[in-house]
C-alpha cells in the first residue's frame, strides 16, 4: 500500500495536514508525557500455559469461586470453577504474589502478600500487603513494603480485621522488616510480634480451626548467594513457635521429639475437629527431615514419615494440609500431590506426572473437603470431586519466560523457554482470527535456556537447557537432536560452570556461527556437529585463581555490523571484547562495578561497531536499583544511563532499535521503558501491559516483542511512530505519522465452527494499515481522514462524526460476537486508526455474517468492500 500511504491526509475542520508526513526525526526536545502514547496497545499472544503459583484460596459459600496469585503474574479469579480466569490485580505496581487469603466471615475481604517465598534463583520481589473489600474489584495498599517475600497470610475466621503475616524478608540480604506481623484494625497498622534477627524470617502460619487464639508459626534463616544457581543456603535460627493469644506473644517449641539439628523450612498445619491437639509439621532438617506429628497441641512430637517422595527439596516445598473432616487424611505438596489416610504414615501420589509437576499449595474447603484448589509450577487446578478429576492449567497466560527470539518467516514466530514447563514457539499472527492452542508448540529443549531459530533456515531451532545441554529441533520432521558440546571437545580436565540460563547466540554475519558459553566461549560452524573453545576463562577477576572462580558467562553479543567482533558479559561483573573471533580478548567493563554485578544482557549496536549497551542486574546482591551503561568507543569509556527509571526497577535487558539510532528499549522488573535520546532520559512504555518482570525484548520489523517472566509473550504492534517521534511533534497542532508498509491479508480464513468464547486465546495484530496521528488538543469540529490512490482518486473517507455501527440483536446468534470498530478519534495526543485496506461496503438489501468468527473481535459482515490493489 506504499503509494496509497504516501498521500494520506488529515483534515481537521478547515485545516489539512499533509506536509508533516515525511517529517524526519529531529533531536530530542522536551519530555513527552507518558500518556501521549496511550493509543498504542500491547497484545498478549500466549501461550496460555500457566506459570508457578504459591497462593490459592476458595471462597466459603461460593462453590465455583476461587482465587490464585501467580509468583510474577498478579491475582486471578474464577467464578466457574477454573473454566476461565480473569486478572484482578493488573492496576497495582507489583506482580509477584506470595500469599493470598479470603476471609471466612466476609468473603468480599481478601488480603494479598506480595513477593514469592520459594527461594529460587528467579524469584521476584514484593512490596508488602494489599487488601480488597469488594471481592477483588479494587485494592488498597497496607504497607510492610520492606518485607519483600511473604510466605503466608492468616485471617481470623470470625474477624476479618485481625490478620497475621509471615514475612520472610529480603531473599538476598539482611533486613529487619521480617518475621510475623499482626494487625487488629484491618491492616491500617501493624505490630511485629515474632522476630529473631535480620537474617531469619517467617515462612508459614497455621490457626487451630477450632480456636483461632492458638496459632503456630515457623521461622527460616535462608539466603541465596548470587553464585548459586539452584538450592539456597540455610543458616541457623529456624524453628517452630506457638501462640495461645492469637499471635500477640509466642514461645519456641524445642526438643520433645523435634529435631535437635539446624532446622530449615517448616510447613505447619493444625487439624480441625481435634481442639488443637493434632498438629502436623513438615520439617527440612538434613538427616532429621521428615513429617512430624503432635497429638497434644505441640508439647510432644513423633516422626511419622521419612518417605523420600515427600521430603525432596525441602527448601522449595513446604506445605502440609489436613482434611478438615478427617484428621488422619493429610496432603503434602511436592513433585506430585501426595495423600495419606493413616495420619501421615504412608502416602500415595494422587496427582502428578513423570517429569515432576511440582505442587506447592493446597486449599481445602472447610465444609466440603472434596472441593480443593492447588497451586503448581504449571499454574492452578481445581477439583470438586476429591481429586478424581481437575481443571486445566492450559488457560492461564502466566508463563515465565527468560528470553525471546523471533524468526524470519511471515508471520514470524516467537520463541522462548518457560520456567518449569519447557519451551514454546508461538506464531505472531494466526490465520484463524485469534491465537489459540492451534498456533503454538514446544520445540524440545529445556525450561531455562535460550531458544534461537536458525537465521537462514527457520525450520531449524536451537534450544538450550541447564548444564550446557543444547538441542537442535527440526520443525518439519518434529525430531530433536542433541548437539551439546562434548567433554572431548571442551577438555576433560576442565570443570565447566554453566548458569541456569546458559547463553547461546548466532552471529548475524555469514556463515552465522553459533556460540555457547560456560566460563569459556565455544563456537560451532556446522550446526553443533563440532565445537571449539575460542577463549580463556573470561570470568577471572584480577588476582583470582581459576580453582577459586565461581563466575559464568551470562550473555553473548556478536556485532551485527562488524565480523569477528563479539561482546561477552559475565555474572560477576566483567565485560570482555574480541575483534578477531576470539583469538585475543580485552576487558572492557564499566568502571567501578562491584563483584557479582551480573551483566544480564549486552546489545551490540546495529548501527556502529564501537557502540554497545549493557543491562546490569544486581538484585541477587540485594540491590534492586536500575543499571544500564552505554559505550561508543568499544568499552574504553562507559556512561550510566538510567534517568527516568524508578529506583526499585532492576534492569534485565536493553536493546537498540535497528532503524533509528539511539532509540532504546529496556526490560525491567516492573515493566518496559524506552528512550528517544540514547538513554539520556527514559519513559514508561507500559500502556496496557500488566506490571510484570520483562526479562528480554526484541524489535522485529516494526514490532516490539517482549518475554515476560509471569505473563507470557506480548507484542506492541507497529512502533514506527517512535522512530519519527520528538518533542516538537508532540507540540504540533496536528501531525500525521508516516505509516509503515501494510501487508494485505485476510482477517480470518477459518470456516470451521468457531471456538467457544471460553477458549483461551491471544490477540492477532490489526488486519490492515495502522495510521497514527496526533492532535495537540481536541478540536471543536470533526476530524476526517481521506485515503487517495496514486492518481489522487478517493479510495475511502473516515470521519470522527461517523456513527459506530449498532449491534444487530436480531441475528440468530448472541451479540457477544459483535465488537464494531470505533469511529475516527479526535482525542488530544496520539490516536491510532486501522484501515482494513478495503473500499467501502456495497449497498445490500440484507447483510449476513461469516462463519469465520473470533470471540472478542467483530463478526465479519458480508458482503465486504473490495480489497485495494497492492502497490
Amino acid at each position: 500500500m506504499s503509494r496509497i500511504a504516501r498521500i494520506l491526509c488529515l483534515a481537521m475542520t478547515s485545516i489539512v495536514v499533509c506536509p508533516s508526513l515525511y517529517s524526519q526525526t529531529r533531536n530530542a526536545a522536551p519530555a513527552i508525557p507518558d500518556n501521549f502514547y496511550s493509543a498504542m496497545q500491547w497484545r498478549c499472544i500466549g501461550p496460555h500455559r500457566g506459570g508457578r503459583v504459591l497462593a490459592v484460596s476458595g471462597v466459603n459459600g461460593e462453590p465455583e469461586t476461587f482465587y490464585f496469585g501467580a509468583v510474577a503474574g498478579g491475582v486471578w479469579k474464577t467464578t466457574d470453577a477454573g473454566r476461565t480466569w480473569t486478572p484482578i490485580f493488573d492496576g497495582q505496581p507489583i506482580a509477584s504474589i506470595g500469599a493470598l487469603a479470603v476471609s471466612r466471615s466476609d468473603p468480599n475481604t481478601i488480603y494479598v502478600g506480595t513477593g514469592e517465598a520459594d527461594m529460587r534463583s528467579d524469584i521476584s520481589f514484593g512490596a508488602g500487603v494489599y487488601k480488597s473489600t469488594d471481592a477483588g474489584r479494587s485494592w488498597s495498599y497496607l504497607g510492610l513494603s520492606g518485607t519483600r517475600q511473604i510466605g503466608r497470610i492468616l485471617i481470623d475466621p470470625k474477624n476479618p480485621d485481625v490478620v497475621l503475616v509471615a514475612a520472610l524478608g529480603h531473599g538476598f540480604g539482611p533486613n529487619e522488616e521480617r518475621g510475623v506481623f499482626r494487625s487488629t484494625d484491618g491492616g491500617r497498622s501493624w505490630t511485629k510480634v515474632l522476630y529473631k534477627d535480620e537474617n531469619t524470617g517467617a515462612i508459614d502460619l497455621a490457626y487451630d480451626p477450632d480456636n483461632s487464639r492458638t496459632v503456630f508459626a515457623s521461622l527460616w534463616n535462608v539466603r541465596r548467594p548470587p553464585y548459586v544457581a539452584y538450592a539456597p543456603i540455610t543458616g541457623p535460627g529456624g524453628g517452630l513457635y506457638k501462640s495461645t493469644d492469637g499471635g500477640a506473644t509466642w514461645r519456641e517449641l524445642t526438643g520433645n521429639g523435634l529435631p535437635a539439628v539446624k532446622i530449615g523450612r517448616i510447613g505447619v498445619d493444625v487439624a480441625a475437629g481435634q481442639h488443637g491437639k493434632r498438629v502436623y509439621a513438615l520439617i527440612d532438617a538434613g538427616s532429621a527431615s521428615g513429617l512430624y506429628r503432635s497429638d497434644d497441641g505441640g508439647d510432644n512430637w513423633s516422626l511419622v514419615s521419612t518417605e523420600p517422595r515427600i521430603l525432596g527439596r525441602g527448601w522449595y516445598f513446604g506445605e502440609v494440609r489436613s482434611d478438615p473432616k478427617n484428621a488422619d487424611t493429610v496432603y503434602i505438596s511436592n513433585v506430585s500431590l501426595y495423600r495419606s489416610i493413616d495420619g501421615g504414615k504412608t502416602f500415595k501420589a494422587i496427582r502428578g506426572a513423570p517429569g515432576g509437576d511440582d505442587y506447592h499449595s493446597l486449599w481445602i474447603d472447610p465444609q466440603n473437603p472434596r472441593r480443593m484448589i492447588s497451586g503448581v509450577d504449571q499454574g492452578t487446578i481445581i477439583t470438586v470431586n476429591g481429586g478424581k478429576t481437575w481443571s486445566s492449567w492450559y488457560n492461564q497466560p502466566t508463563a515465565q519466560f527468560y528470553h525471546v527470539a523471533v524468526d524470519n518467516q511471515f508471520p514470524y514466530w516467537v520463541y522462548g523457554a518457560q520456567q518449569d514447563s519447557g519451551t514454546a514457539a508461538v506464531i505472531s499472527r494466526s490465520d484463524y482470527g485469534l491465537i489459540t492452542f492451534r498456533d503454538w508448540h514446544p520445540i524440545g529443549a529445556g525450561e531455562s535456556g535460550y531458544i534461537l531459530p536458525d537465521p537462514v533456515n527457520p525450520q531449524i531451532v536451537y534450544g538450550g537447557s541447564t548444564g550446557g545441554e543444547l538441542y537442535r529441533f527440526n520443525s518439519l520432521t518434529g525430531q530433536v537432536e542433541d548437539v551439546s558440546p562434548t567433554p572431548a571437545e571442551l577438555g576433560m580436565k576442565v570443570v565447566h560452570r554453566y548458569p541456569w540460563t546458559t547463553p547461546i547466540a548466532f552471529s548475524p554475519q555469514p556463515p552465522h556461527a553459533l556460540y555457547q558459553a560456560s566460563q569459556f566461549l565455544f563456537r560451532t560452524l556446522d550446526g553443533g556437529k563440532n565445537w571449539k573453545i575460542i577463549s580463556a576463562d573470561l570470568t577471572l577477576r584480577p588476582g583470582e585463581k581459576e580453582e577459586d572462580a565461581k563466575g559464568v558467562i551470562y550473555t553473548i553479543a556478536p556485532s551485527p555490523v562488524a565480523a569477528e567482533t563479539i561482546w561477552v558479559g559475565t555474572d560477576n561483573g566483567l565485560v570482555q571484547l574480541t575483534r578477531d573471533e576470539g583469538r585475543t580478548w580485552n576487558e572492557a567493563s564499566p568502571p567501578g562495578l562491584a563483584s557479582w554485578s551480573m551483566i544480564s544482557l549486552i546489545d551490540a549496536s546495529p548501527h556502529d561497531a564501537a557502540s554497545a549497551y549493557a543491562a546490569i542486574d544486581r538484585h541477587q546482591v540485594d540491590d534492586i536499583r536500575p543499571y544500564i551503561y552505554r559505550t561508543h568507543d568499544s568499552g574504553r569509556t562507559w556512561t550510566k544511563i538510567t534517568a527516568g527509571i524508578p529506583e526499585n526497577a532492576c534492569v534485565h535487558a536493553v536493546r537498540e532499535d535497528p532503524k533509528r539510532k539511539g532509540l532504546l528499549f529496556a526490560g525491567t522488573e516492573l515493566g518496559v521503558y524506552f528512550s528517544l535520546n540514547d538513554g539520556d532520559r527514559w519513559q514508561l512504555l507500559q500502556l496496557n501491559l500488566p506490571v510484570t518482570a520483562i526479562r528480554d525484548l526484541v524489535v522485529k520489523n516494526n514490532d516490539l516483542v517482549v518475554a515476560t517472566h509471569g505473563r507470557s509473550f506480548w507484542i506492541l504492534d507497529d512502533i514506527s511512530l517512535l522512530r519519527e517521534m520528538n518533542g516538537e511533534i508532540a507540540g504540533d497542532g496536528a501531525h500525521l505519522f508516516r505509516p509503515a508498509t501494510a501487508i494485505r491479508i485476510r482477517k480470518n480464513v477459518a470456516h470451521d465452527t468457531p471456538l467457544p468464547p471460553e477458549t483461551p486465546a491471544g490477540k492477532n495484530p490489526p488486519a490492515g494499515a495502522i495510521i497514527d496521528y496526533s492532535l495537540k488538543s481536541e478540536p471543536v469540529g470533526e476530524v476526517t481522514l481521506e485515503i487517495l490512490d496514486s492518481g489522487g482518486r478517493l479510495v475511502r473517507k473516515f470521519s470522527s462524526s461517523d456513527e459506530r455501527r449498532k449491534v444487530d440483536d436480531t441475528q440468530s446468534f448472541p451479540t457477544y460476537w459483535f465488537n464494531p470498530p470505533a469511529p475516527l478519534s479526535k482525542k488530544a495526543r496520539l490516536n491510532r486508526f486501522v484501515w482494513d485496506l478495503r473500499y467501502g461496503r456495497p449497498q445490500a438489501l440484507r447483510y449476513g455474517y461469516s462463519i469465520a468468527a473470533a470471540y472478542g473481535e467483530d463478526a465479519i459482515m458480508l458482503p465486504e468492500g473490495p480489497m485495494v490493489l497492492p502497490g
